[in-house]
């Protein structure tokens, strides 16, 4: 009897365990069933308005910087659009500078200003030079203006006492600039 009794007592302690155990596992599966319907809970208006005001930033941020790219961008097309014709216009005007020389040579070793053939050259050189100042093309200003390295290429001295020290007193070829920038300097004689 006293096994039947034990073996009573061990069931009895294997049910209560198995209760126990059962209740344990139900407590456990309602706790995760409360975090499982957290977890798959809707966001409140309050974390969806931040959400949202967080992405606003965020495509506000990404806009200004598109914009500061896009202004410097045509910044730089602009600038260097306006180089690019600078230079072409320098170097088309470089090479017609010659050309024009041999006119002005033409219309100054003419004997008779009343030939027809005066007047056409003459009006040809006067175009040309209407087309230079168009294009923003000056003569540099040489005789009688002291010599400055930067616009005059001197390739003469004399030594004059009626002319002031450093002045041109005789230009060989005429120089140009456009803008700022000299195109060709002037070939000058330089009085001493």
């Amino acid at each position: 009897m006293t096994e039947v009794m034990m073996d009573k007592e061990k069931m009895q302690e294997q049910t209560e365990e198995t209760v126990e155990n059962t209740e344990v596992k139900e407590e456990n599966t309602a706790e995760e069933t409360v975090e499982t319907v957290e977890e798959n809970k809707e966001p409140t208006m309050e974390e969806k308005l931040e959400e949202a005001q967080k992405q606003a930033k965020d495509n506000l941020d990404k806009y200004i910087r598109q914009l500061a790219e896009f202004e410097n961008f045509r910044k730089r097309s602009n600038s260097e659009k306006t180089a690019m014709y600078s230079n072409g216009v320098r170097d088309t005007v470089e090479k017609l500078l010659p050309v024009i020389d041999n006119f002005e040579r033409a219309v100054e070793a003419a004997d008779d200003k009343e030939d027809p053939m005066y007047k056409g050259v003459e009006m040809i050189l006067k175009q040309f030079m209407e087309i230079l100042e168009n294009l923003g093309v000056k003569e540099i200003p040489s005789k009688g203006e002291p010599f400055d390295p930067n616009v005059h290429s001197a390739v003469m001295h004399i030594d004059d006492e009626s002319c002031d020290e450093n002045v041109v007193v005789e230009v060989f070829q005429k120089g140009y600039t456009l803008g700022d920038k000299v195109i060709r300097p002037s070939m000058v004689k330089v009085a001493n």
